[in-house]
Protein backbone atom coordinates (compact mmCIF):
# COMPACT_ATOMS: atom_id res chain seq x y z
CA UNK A 1 0.00 0.00 0.00
CA UNK A 2 1.35 3.38 -1.04
CA UNK A 3 2.04 5.65 1.94
CA UNK A 4 0.02 8.85 2.25
CA UNK A 5 1.51 12.35 2.14
CA UNK A 6 1.61 12.52 5.95
CA UNK A 7 2.75 8.96 6.59
CA UNK A 8 6.03 10.33 7.95
CA UNK A 9 4.09 11.58 11.01
CA UNK A 10 4.03 7.98 12.24
CA UNK A 11 7.76 7.50 11.82
CA UNK A 12 10.30 7.36 14.62
CA UNK A 13 12.28 10.16 13.00
CA UNK A 14 9.28 12.47 13.19
CA UNK A 15 8.66 11.61 16.82
CA UNK A 16 12.31 12.26 17.64
CA UNK A 17 12.19 15.54 15.74
CA UNK A 18 9.01 16.50 17.59
CA UNK A 19 10.66 15.76 20.94
CA UNK A 20 13.66 17.81 19.81
CA UNK A 21 11.34 20.68 18.81
CA UNK A 22 9.59 20.64 22.16
CA UNK A 23 12.90 20.55 24.01
CA UNK A 24 14.19 23.39 21.86
CA UNK A 25 11.03 25.39 22.53
CA UNK A 26 11.34 24.76 26.28
CA UNK A 27 14.97 25.82 26.16
CA UNK A 28 14.03 28.97 24.27
CA UNK A 29 11.28 29.72 26.77
CA UNK A 30 13.69 29.19 29.64
CA UNK A 31 16.29 31.41 27.98
CA UNK A 32 13.74 34.16 27.40
CA UNK A 33 12.53 33.86 30.99
CA UNK A 34 16.11 34.19 32.17
CA UNK A 35 16.66 37.25 29.99
CA UNK A 36 13.40 38.75 31.28
CA UNK A 37 14.45 38.16 34.86
CA UNK A 38 17.99 39.41 34.19
CA UNK A 39 16.66 42.72 32.78
CA UNK A 40 13.25 43.46 34.22
CA UNK A 41 13.93 41.68 37.50
CA UNK A 42 17.27 43.44 37.87
CA UNK A 43 15.63 46.82 37.21
CA UNK A 44 13.01 46.16 39.85
CA UNK A 45 15.59 45.04 42.38
CA UNK A 46 17.70 48.11 41.60
CA UNK A 47 14.72 50.42 42.09
CA UNK A 48 13.78 48.74 45.35
CA UNK A 49 17.36 48.91 46.62
CA UNK A 50 17.69 52.60 45.79
CA UNK A 51 14.34 53.37 47.42
CA UNK A 52 15.25 51.51 50.58
CA UNK A 53 18.62 53.27 50.71
CA UNK A 54 17.03 56.71 50.29
CA UNK A 55 14.40 55.96 52.89
CA UNK A 56 17.03 54.78 55.38
CA UNK A 57 19.13 57.91 54.78
CA UNK A 58 16.16 60.13 55.64
CA UNK A 59 15.40 57.94 58.67
CA UNK A 60 18.92 58.58 59.91
CA UNK A 61 18.37 62.33 59.46
CA UNK A 62 15.18 62.11 61.53
CA UNK A 63 16.84 60.08 64.25
CA UNK A 64 19.84 62.38 64.51
CA UNK A 65 18.20 65.79 64.19
CA UNK A 66 14.46 65.38 64.37
CA UNK A 67 12.04 67.31 62.12
CA UNK A 68 14.48 70.14 61.50
CA UNK A 69 17.24 67.90 60.19
CA UNK A 70 14.76 65.91 58.10
CA UNK A 71 13.31 69.09 56.60
CA UNK A 72 16.81 70.35 55.78
CA UNK A 73 17.70 67.07 54.03
CA UNK A 74 14.49 67.17 52.01
CA UNK A 75 15.09 70.80 50.97
CA UNK A 76 18.59 69.92 49.81
CA UNK A 77 17.18 67.08 47.71
CA UNK A 78 14.43 69.19 46.24
CA UNK A 79 17.00 71.57 44.74
CA UNK A 80 18.17 68.82 42.36
CA UNK A 81 16.61 69.60 38.98
CA UNK A 82 16.64 66.09 37.56
CA UNK A 83 15.96 63.37 40.04
CA UNK A 84 14.16 60.06 40.23
CA UNK A 85 12.84 60.53 43.76
CA UNK A 86 9.79 62.43 44.91
CA UNK A 87 9.16 63.56 48.53
CA UNK A 88 6.18 64.56 50.62
CA UNK A 89 6.62 65.66 54.26
CA UNK A 90 3.48 66.83 56.09
CA UNK A 91 2.94 67.95 59.66
CA UNK A 92 0.39 66.32 61.95
CA UNK A 93 -2.29 68.83 60.89
CA UNK A 94 -1.72 68.02 57.18
CA UNK A 95 0.30 71.14 56.42
CA UNK A 96 2.94 70.48 53.77
CA UNK A 97 6.43 71.11 55.09
CA UNK A 98 8.30 69.93 52.01
CA UNK A 99 6.54 68.34 49.10
CA UNK A 100 6.39 67.74 45.37
CA UNK A 101 2.64 67.15 45.38
CA UNK A 102 -0.30 69.33 46.40
CA UNK A 103 -1.44 66.71 48.86
CA UNK A 104 -0.54 63.31 50.30
CA UNK A 105 -1.57 60.79 47.60
CA UNK A 106 -2.07 57.89 50.02
CA UNK A 107 -3.21 57.46 53.60
CA UNK A 108 -0.50 56.51 56.12
CA UNK A 109 -0.84 53.84 58.75
CA UNK A 110 -1.88 54.80 62.24
CA UNK A 111 1.09 52.97 63.76
CA UNK A 112 4.24 54.98 64.33
CA UNK A 113 7.59 54.15 62.70
CA UNK A 114 6.08 51.38 60.58
CA UNK A 115 6.91 52.07 56.91
CA UNK A 116 4.44 50.77 54.34
CA UNK A 117 5.18 50.16 50.67
CA UNK A 118 2.82 52.00 48.37
CA UNK A 119 2.36 52.46 44.63
CA UNK A 120 0.38 55.38 43.23
CA UNK A 121 0.05 57.61 40.21
CA UNK A 122 0.51 61.34 39.99
CA UNK A 123 -1.07 63.38 37.25
CA UNK A 124 0.85 66.42 36.04
CA UNK A 125 -0.05 68.79 33.19
CA UNK A 126 2.43 69.36 30.37
CA UNK A 127 2.85 72.21 27.91
CA UNK A 128 0.08 71.17 25.51
CA UNK A 129 -2.41 70.89 28.39
CA UNK A 130 -2.71 67.08 28.32
CA UNK A 131 -2.02 65.28 31.61
CA UNK A 132 1.14 63.27 32.20
CA UNK A 133 0.60 60.33 34.52
CA UNK A 134 3.62 59.21 36.49
CA UNK A 135 3.73 55.92 38.37
CA UNK A 136 5.57 56.06 41.67
CA UNK A 137 6.60 53.29 44.01
CA UNK A 138 7.38 54.43 47.53
CA UNK A 139 7.46 54.03 51.28
CA UNK A 140 5.23 55.99 53.72
CA UNK A 141 5.64 56.18 57.48
CA UNK A 142 4.08 58.06 60.40
CA UNK A 143 6.77 59.63 62.54
CA UNK A 144 6.88 60.09 66.31
CA UNK A 145 5.44 63.66 66.28
CA UNK A 146 2.51 62.44 64.16
CA UNK A 147 4.04 63.91 60.99
CA UNK A 148 4.03 61.80 57.80
CA UNK A 149 6.92 61.16 55.42
CA UNK A 150 6.53 59.73 51.91
CA UNK A 151 9.53 58.82 49.77
CA UNK A 152 8.87 57.58 46.24
CA UNK A 153 10.84 56.70 43.13
CA UNK A 154 9.55 57.29 39.65
CA UNK A 155 8.95 54.10 37.72
CA UNK A 156 8.02 55.51 34.28
CA UNK A 157 11.32 54.72 32.54
CA UNK A 158 11.53 51.35 34.19
CA UNK A 159 7.95 50.55 33.22
CA UNK A 160 8.74 51.46 29.62
CA UNK A 161 11.80 49.21 29.66
CA UNK A 162 9.76 46.42 31.22
CA UNK A 163 7.12 46.89 28.55
CA UNK A 164 9.72 46.70 25.78
CA UNK A 165 11.31 43.57 27.19
CA UNK A 166 7.91 41.99 27.78
CA UNK A 167 6.82 42.70 24.23
CA UNK A 168 10.11 41.31 22.92
CA UNK A 169 9.73 38.15 24.94
CA UNK A 170 6.07 37.79 23.99
CA UNK A 171 7.03 38.15 20.32
CA UNK A 172 10.16 35.99 20.36
CA UNK A 173 8.70 33.09 22.34
CA UNK A 174 6.03 32.03 19.81
CA UNK A 175 8.38 32.73 16.89
CA UNK A 176 11.02 30.50 18.47
CA UNK A 177 8.47 27.78 19.13
CA UNK A 178 7.14 27.95 15.57
CA UNK A 179 10.66 27.87 14.13
CA UNK A 180 11.48 24.89 16.33
CA UNK A 181 8.39 23.06 15.10
CA UNK A 182 9.17 23.93 11.47
CA UNK A 183 12.77 22.79 11.90
CA UNK A 184 11.60 19.55 13.45
CA UNK A 185 8.99 19.10 10.71
CA UNK A 186 11.42 19.52 7.83
CA UNK A 187 14.13 17.50 9.58
CA UNK A 188 11.67 14.68 10.13
CA UNK A 189 10.45 14.96 6.55
CA UNK A 190 14.01 14.72 5.23
CA UNK A 191 14.89 11.77 7.48
CA UNK A 192 11.61 10.04 6.63
CA UNK A 193 12.26 10.40 2.90
CA UNK A 194 15.76 8.97 3.22
CA UNK A 195 14.46 6.12 5.36
CA UNK A 196 11.62 5.53 2.90
CA UNK A 197 14.14 5.29 0.04
CA UNK A 198 16.01 2.59 1.98
CA UNK A 199 12.70 0.85 2.68
CA UNK A 200 11.80 0.83 -1.03
CA UNK A 201 15.22 -0.64 -1.80
CA UNK A 202 14.65 -3.40 0.77
CA UNK A 203 11.16 -4.07 -0.67
CA UNK A 204 12.58 -4.33 -4.19
CA UNK A 205 15.23 -6.79 -3.00
CA UNK A 206 12.56 -8.75 -1.14
CA UNK A 207 10.58 -8.91 -4.40
CA UNK A 208 13.61 -10.47 -6.09
CA UNK A 209 15.28 -7.51 -7.79
CA UNK A 210 18.88 -7.82 -6.60
CA UNK A 211 20.08 -5.19 -9.06
CA UNK A 212 18.37 -2.32 -7.22
CA UNK A 213 20.54 -0.01 -5.12
CA UNK A 214 19.87 2.51 -2.37
CA UNK A 215 20.27 6.15 -3.47
CA UNK A 216 23.42 7.97 -2.31
CA UNK A 217 23.08 11.76 -2.57
CA UNK A 218 26.68 12.53 -1.62
CA UNK A 219 26.03 14.39 1.63
CA UNK A 220 28.24 12.01 3.60
CA UNK A 221 25.71 11.75 6.43
CA UNK A 222 24.69 8.57 8.23
CA UNK A 223 22.04 7.79 5.60
CA UNK A 224 24.67 7.93 2.85
CA UNK A 225 27.00 5.69 4.86
CA UNK A 226 24.16 3.25 5.51
CA UNK A 227 23.20 3.30 1.83
CA UNK A 228 26.80 2.65 0.77
CA UNK A 229 27.10 -0.31 3.14
CA UNK A 230 23.71 -1.61 2.01
CA UNK A 231 24.75 -1.31 -1.65
CA UNK A 232 28.01 -3.12 -0.94
CA UNK A 233 26.06 -5.88 0.80
CA UNK A 234 23.60 -6.10 -2.11
CA UNK A 235 26.45 -6.28 -4.61
CA UNK A 236 27.96 -9.16 -2.65
CA UNK A 237 24.59 -10.89 -2.32
CA UNK A 238 24.01 -10.47 -6.07
CA UNK A 239 27.44 -11.95 -6.77
CA UNK A 240 26.80 -14.85 -4.40
CA UNK A 241 23.38 -15.49 -5.90
CA UNK A 242 24.87 -15.47 -9.39
CA UNK A 243 27.59 -17.85 -8.20
CA UNK A 244 24.96 -20.05 -6.57
CA UNK A 245 22.95 -20.15 -9.77
CA UNK A 246 26.04 -20.91 -11.78
CA UNK A 247 27.03 -23.57 -9.25
CA UNK A 248 23.57 -25.11 -9.47
CA UNK A 249 23.72 -25.14 -13.26
CA UNK A 250 27.23 -26.61 -13.18
CA UNK A 251 26.23 -29.30 -10.66
CA UNK A 252 23.21 -30.19 -12.77
CA UNK A 253 25.35 -30.35 -15.91
CA UNK A 254 28.21 -32.32 -14.33
CA UNK A 255 25.96 -34.78 -12.51
CA UNK A 256 23.56 -35.28 -15.36
CA UNK A 257 26.17 -37.07 -17.49
CA UNK A 258 27.20 -39.76 -14.98
CA UNK A 259 23.62 -40.25 -13.81
CA UNK A 260 22.40 -40.53 -17.42
CA UNK A 261 25.15 -43.03 -18.21
CA UNK A 262 24.25 -44.95 -15.09
CA UNK A 263 20.56 -45.06 -16.00
CA UNK A 264 21.18 -45.99 -19.64
CA UNK A 265 23.58 -48.76 -18.65
CA UNK A 266 21.16 -50.23 -16.16
CA UNK A 267 18.26 -49.91 -18.60
CA UNK A 268 20.26 -51.64 -21.35
CA UNK A 269 21.24 -54.49 -19.06
CA UNK A 270 17.64 -54.94 -17.95
CA UNK A 271 16.51 -55.47 -21.58
CA UNK A 272 18.70 -58.52 -22.11
CA UNK A 273 19.46 -61.64 -20.17
CA UNK A 274 21.46 -61.06 -17.03
CA UNK A 275 23.92 -63.70 -15.90
CA UNK A 276 26.23 -63.49 -12.89
CA UNK A 277 29.18 -62.06 -14.80
CA UNK A 278 27.05 -59.38 -16.48
CA UNK A 279 25.45 -58.46 -13.16
CA UNK A 280 28.84 -58.14 -11.46
CA UNK A 281 30.24 -55.99 -14.28
CA UNK A 282 27.14 -53.79 -14.24
CA UNK A 283 27.25 -53.37 -10.48
CA UNK A 284 30.98 -52.56 -10.61
CA UNK A 285 30.45 -49.88 -13.25
CA UNK A 286 27.50 -48.53 -11.27
CA UNK A 287 29.61 -48.28 -8.11
CA UNK A 288 32.30 -46.38 -10.05
CA UNK A 289 29.74 -43.85 -11.34
CA UNK A 290 28.23 -43.43 -7.87
CA UNK A 291 31.72 -42.96 -6.40
CA UNK A 292 32.37 -40.14 -8.87
CA UNK A 293 29.09 -38.47 -7.88
CA UNK A 294 29.90 -38.90 -4.18
CA UNK A 295 33.40 -37.53 -4.77
CA UNK A 296 31.86 -34.36 -6.21
CA UNK A 297 29.59 -33.90 -3.20
CA UNK A 298 32.42 -34.65 -0.77
CA UNK A 299 34.55 -32.02 -2.51
CA UNK A 300 31.71 -29.51 -2.15
CA UNK A 301 31.33 -30.24 1.57
CA UNK A 302 35.05 -30.11 2.23
CA UNK A 303 35.44 -26.84 0.32
CA UNK A 304 32.60 -25.33 2.39
CA UNK A 305 34.28 -26.41 5.64
CA UNK A 306 37.61 -24.97 4.52
CA UNK A 307 35.95 -21.65 3.60
CA UNK A 308 34.34 -21.55 7.03
CA UNK A 309 37.66 -22.34 8.75
CA UNK A 310 36.15 -25.49 10.25
CA UNK A 311 39.06 -27.58 8.94
CA UNK A 312 42.72 -27.00 9.44
CA UNK A 313 45.07 -27.90 12.29
CA UNK A 314 47.87 -25.38 12.13
CA UNK A 315 51.33 -26.53 13.10
CA UNK A 316 54.90 -25.86 12.07
CA UNK A 317 55.87 -28.05 9.10
CA UNK A 318 58.56 -28.41 6.44
CA UNK A 319 56.94 -27.51 3.13
CA UNK A 320 60.07 -28.64 1.27
CA UNK A 321 59.59 -32.18 2.53
CA UNK A 322 55.89 -32.16 1.56
CA UNK A 323 56.68 -30.79 -1.90
CA UNK A 324 59.27 -33.53 -2.50
CA UNK A 325 56.74 -36.20 -1.56
CA UNK A 326 54.20 -34.72 -3.99
CA UNK A 327 56.87 -34.55 -6.73
CA UNK A 328 57.71 -38.22 -6.23
CA UNK A 329 54.01 -39.08 -6.32
CA UNK A 330 53.23 -37.28 -9.58
CA UNK A 331 56.44 -37.94 -11.52
CA UNK A 332 55.30 -41.45 -12.57
CA UNK A 333 51.90 -40.08 -13.62
CA UNK A 334 53.61 -37.52 -15.85
CA UNK A 335 55.80 -40.19 -17.44
CA UNK A 336 52.76 -42.36 -18.08
CA UNK A 337 51.00 -39.36 -19.74
CA UNK A 338 54.01 -38.68 -21.94
CA UNK A 339 54.98 -35.45 -20.14
CA UNK A 340 58.35 -34.13 -19.07
CA UNK A 341 58.32 -33.45 -15.33
CA UNK A 342 60.89 -31.17 -13.66
CA UNK A 343 61.02 -30.22 -9.97
CA UNK A 344 63.12 -27.59 -8.24
CA UNK A 345 62.55 -27.49 -4.47
CA UNK A 346 64.54 -25.35 -2.06
CA UNK A 347 65.37 -26.81 1.32
CA UNK A 348 64.19 -25.54 4.69
CA UNK A 349 60.89 -23.94 3.61
CA UNK A 350 59.01 -23.85 6.91
CA UNK A 351 55.49 -22.52 7.36
CA UNK A 352 52.59 -22.99 9.76
CA UNK A 353 49.76 -24.94 8.23
CA UNK A 354 47.66 -28.04 7.90
CA UNK A 355 49.66 -30.79 6.15
CA UNK A 356 46.65 -32.63 4.74
CA UNK A 357 45.08 -29.49 3.27
CA UNK A 358 48.37 -28.32 1.78
CA UNK A 359 48.91 -31.75 0.23
CA UNK A 360 45.40 -31.61 -1.25
CA UNK A 361 46.06 -28.14 -2.72
CA UNK A 362 49.39 -29.19 -4.30
CA UNK A 363 47.80 -32.37 -5.63
CA UNK A 364 45.00 -30.35 -7.24
CA UNK A 365 47.51 -28.11 -9.04
CA UNK A 366 49.62 -31.01 -10.29
CA UNK A 367 46.57 -33.06 -11.24
CA UNK A 368 45.18 -30.17 -13.32
CA UNK A 369 48.51 -29.77 -15.06
CA UNK A 370 48.70 -33.50 -15.91
CA UNK A 371 45.06 -33.59 -17.00
CA UNK A 372 45.13 -30.62 -19.39
CA UNK A 373 48.68 -30.78 -20.77
CA UNK A 374 48.96 -32.69 -24.05
CA UNK A 375 51.56 -35.49 -24.43
CA UNK A 376 55.00 -34.28 -25.39
CA UNK A 377 54.75 -31.09 -23.35
CA UNK A 378 56.36 -30.36 -19.96
CA UNK A 379 55.42 -29.56 -16.36
CA UNK A 380 57.68 -27.67 -13.95
CA UNK A 381 57.12 -27.87 -10.18
CA UNK A 382 58.97 -25.42 -7.93
CA UNK A 383 59.05 -24.50 -4.22
CA UNK A 384 61.11 -21.46 -3.24
CA UNK A 385 61.41 -18.29 -1.17
CA UNK A 386 60.26 -15.02 -2.69
CA UNK A 387 59.92 -11.54 -1.10
CA UNK A 388 59.98 -12.93 2.42
CA UNK A 389 57.32 -15.53 1.62
CA UNK A 390 57.24 -19.18 0.60
CA UNK A 391 55.83 -19.97 -2.85
CA UNK A 392 54.85 -23.07 -4.80
CA UNK A 393 54.59 -22.87 -8.58
CA UNK A 394 53.25 -25.38 -11.11
CA UNK A 395 53.87 -24.33 -14.72
CA UNK A 396 52.96 -26.27 -17.85
CA UNK A 397 53.33 -25.74 -21.60
CA UNK A 398 49.78 -26.80 -22.41
CA UNK A 399 46.99 -24.78 -24.02
CA UNK A 400 46.65 -22.52 -20.95
CA UNK A 401 43.65 -20.37 -20.04
CA UNK A 402 42.50 -17.20 -21.84
CA UNK A 403 43.47 -14.01 -20.01
CA UNK A 404 39.83 -13.03 -19.45
CA UNK A 405 39.08 -16.34 -17.70
CA UNK A 406 42.04 -16.45 -15.29
CA UNK A 407 40.01 -15.13 -12.34
CA UNK A 408 36.76 -16.82 -13.31
CA UNK A 409 38.18 -20.35 -13.22
CA UNK A 410 38.87 -19.97 -9.49
CA UNK A 411 35.11 -19.84 -8.88
CA UNK A 412 33.31 -22.96 -7.78
CA UNK A 413 32.08 -25.28 -10.56
CA UNK A 414 33.43 -23.06 -13.31
CA UNK A 415 34.78 -25.25 -16.11
CA UNK A 416 35.74 -23.91 -19.49
CA UNK A 417 34.19 -25.52 -22.53
CA UNK A 418 37.42 -27.33 -23.45
CA UNK A 419 37.47 -28.92 -20.00
CA UNK A 420 33.98 -30.40 -20.23
CA UNK A 421 35.37 -33.53 -21.86
CA UNK A 422 37.62 -34.17 -18.85
CA UNK A 423 36.41 -35.77 -15.66
CA UNK A 424 36.17 -33.32 -12.82
CA UNK A 425 33.89 -31.17 -10.70
CA UNK A 426 35.27 -27.68 -11.29
CA UNK A 427 36.24 -27.41 -7.62
CA UNK A 428 40.00 -27.97 -7.82
CA UNK A 429 41.19 -24.36 -8.09
CA UNK A 430 38.44 -23.16 -5.73
CA UNK A 431 39.78 -25.58 -3.13
CA UNK A 432 43.37 -24.40 -3.71
CA UNK A 433 42.34 -20.77 -3.23
CA UNK A 434 40.37 -21.61 -0.06
CA UNK A 435 43.39 -23.46 1.40
CA UNK A 436 45.68 -20.57 0.48
CA UNK A 437 43.40 -18.02 2.16
CA UNK A 438 43.08 -20.24 5.25
CA UNK A 439 46.90 -20.10 5.55
CA UNK A 440 47.07 -16.35 4.95
CA UNK A 441 48.27 -16.84 1.39
CA UNK A 442 46.95 -16.28 -2.12
CA UNK A 443 46.51 -18.09 -5.42
CA UNK A 444 47.77 -16.36 -8.57
CA UNK A 445 47.09 -17.58 -12.09
CA UNK A 446 49.10 -16.30 -15.05
CA UNK A 447 50.07 -17.24 -18.56
CA UNK A 448 53.32 -19.20 -18.81
CA UNK A 449 56.56 -18.23 -20.49
CA UNK A 450 56.42 -16.99 -24.07
CA UNK A 451 52.63 -16.80 -23.80
CA UNK A 452 52.21 -20.57 -23.55
CA UNK A 453 50.62 -22.73 -20.89
CA UNK A 454 49.53 -21.81 -17.40
CA UNK A 455 51.54 -20.84 -14.34
CA UNK A 456 49.79 -21.27 -10.97
CA UNK A 457 51.47 -19.86 -7.88
CA UNK A 458 50.47 -20.22 -4.25
CA UNK A 459 52.38 -18.08 -1.75
CA UNK A 460 52.35 -18.42 2.04
CA UNK A 461 53.80 -16.36 4.89
CA UNK A 462 56.97 -17.82 6.37
CA UNK A 463 56.98 -19.25 9.89
CA UNK A 464 59.34 -16.99 11.85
Amino acid sequence: MKPGPFAFVKTTTFRLALVYSILFALFSAGLLAYLFQATVGAMRVDAKTRLESEFQTLAVAWNTGGPTRLEQSLLERSLVRVRDFTYQFEAADGQIIVGDMPRMPVEPLSEYSVPRPVTFEVERPISDGSPLITTIEGRIVRLGDDSVLLVGIKMDERIRQVSRVTRAVATAAPIGFILALLGGFFSARYAARRAEALTRTAEAVEAGDLSTRAPVIGSGDEFDRLAERLNAMLAKVETLMAATKQAGDSIAHDLRSPLSRLRNRLEAKLRGPIDEVTARDTLGETVEEVDRVLATFNAILRLSRVNEGAEGKMMRLDLSELAEEMAELFEPACEEAGLTFTSDIERGLEIRGDRALLAQAIANLLDNAVKYTPPGESITFRAFRHDGRVAITVEDTGPGIPEKDLERVKTRFVRLDDARTQAGSGLGLAMVEAVAQLHGGELILATGKEGRGLRTTVSFPRDK
